[in-house]
């Protein structure tokens, strides 16, 4: 648990201020599309903590993998766990997803398809790699 909670602070911190470049991004394709024309100090501060916060949890959650104790599925269920409570709760509190229950389970079925599909892409990466590494060790 020791290693873990280290990866996870030193991933987590690398990553962290990538968060805020994300939101001034999204703040300045909003304000040059007009959909927003200004911003209070609140939610610039709100949006700016809960991003960084976000982004250091959802890089910190990749240390989950060096737990080899672990199995696999066990590791996919706490990361995407993890993270979809963190977006969600960033989501909520920025006042970026209404709090009822369509919008909660839309966002719920987009975030599982998501995750879902990033899986299987990555399943399918490995195993050509698998399958390489295998021709070439019986050639």
């Amino acid at each position: 648990m020791k290693k873990f909670l280290k990866e996870f602070l030193l991933r987590g911190l690398i990553c962290a201020g990538g968060g805020p470049i994300v939101l001034a991004i999204i703040y300045g394709i909003l304000g040059a599309t007009g959909a927003v024309e200004a911003f209070s100090p609140k939610e610039v501060c709100l949006g700016i903590l809960t991003i960084t916060l976000l982004a250091f949890i959802a890089a910190g959650m990749t240390a989950i993998y060096q737990m080899e104790q672990l199995p696999l599925p066990t590791m996919i269920l706490l990361h995407g766990g993890a993270l979809y409570i963190a977006y969600i709760l960033t989501y909520l509190i920025n006042g970026w997803l209404m709090n009822q229950l369509t919008p909660i389970l839309l966002f719920t079925g987009i975030f599982l398809a998501g995750y879902a599909l990033i899986w299987v892409i990555i399943y399918c990466i490995e195993r050509s790699k698998t399958a390489k590494l295998n021709k070439l060790l019986n050639n």
